[in-house]
């Protein structure tokens, strides 16, 4: 008698075409916009959906709800930001290790602010989608983070500060390009930050790091 049961490679699921990733990623796209400007509660599947010119129906078949669709754009936002944290903690130079870091959080802020601004909301409100993900994978590398830091004050290479108030200054002071661009912008009398902008920022937010964290500012 035939053995009719399906062979492992019948049964494992198939990978995503390529045209599924690439409407996947358009969907997500417009709804990192909405979700930016509107909050979950102020977006809309309709909207979102009319926006890159297809239905709420056909939206559906890519994300089962306007909770997953959110999840997921949170998701794809903290994957980016998270890999300069684990950046930070496999450098050997506390020095060289925080310029990358800054700027990489600056970066962040000016090619994806509607990312931030997305992230920036959940949290206001609470976290009340998003908290058990911030602790889960937040948390672990702010550990690990803060212990290359203590590393670094033992072998006297920077003073001993309280390295997590350290990331959460960091993390504010970058963010804010991406949060308060357009309010930057309009003091500086352009109509958006350049490049050169970001630059200042960078050297100027390097400055006061480092500057708390010499040998000598121990407190």
């Amino acid at each position: 008698m035939t053995d009719a049961r399906p062979s492992p490679a019948d049964t494992a699921p198939r990978a995503p075409t390529a045209s599924r990733l690439l409407k996947e990623q358009s969907i997500l796209t417009e709804a990192e916009n909405h979700f930016a400007q509107f909050g979950f509660e102020g977006a809309s599947l309709e909207n979102i959906a009319a926006a890159i010119g297809i239905s709420r129906h056909n939206l559906l078949y890519y994300f089962t709800s306007k909770e997953a669709l959110y999840q997921r754009v949170l998701d794809d936002v903290l994957t980016q930001w998270l890999a300069g944290m684990e950046d930070l903690s496999h450098s050997d130079d506390p020095q060289q290790a925080l310029r990358r870091y800054i700027r990489a959080k600056l970066q962040y802020s000016r090619t994806r602010p509607q990312g931030a601004k997305v992230f920036t909301k959940e949290v206001i409100a609470g976290a009340p989608r998003y908290g058990k993900a911030i602790i889960e994978r937040v948390g672990p590398l702010l550990k690990t983070e803060v212990r290359t830091f203590e590393r670094w004050a033992r072998e006297g290479r920077i003073a001993k500060v309280n390295f997590m108030h350290l990331m959460f200054i960091i993390w504010s002071v970058t963010q804010a390009y991406a949060e308060q661009e357009a309010q930057f912008a309009l003091l500086l009398g352009k109509p958006a930050l350049t490049e050169r902008d970001y630059d200042k920022a960078e050297e100027l937010i390097v400055r006061m790091v480092l500057s708390a964290l010499a040998p000598d500012n121990a407190i």
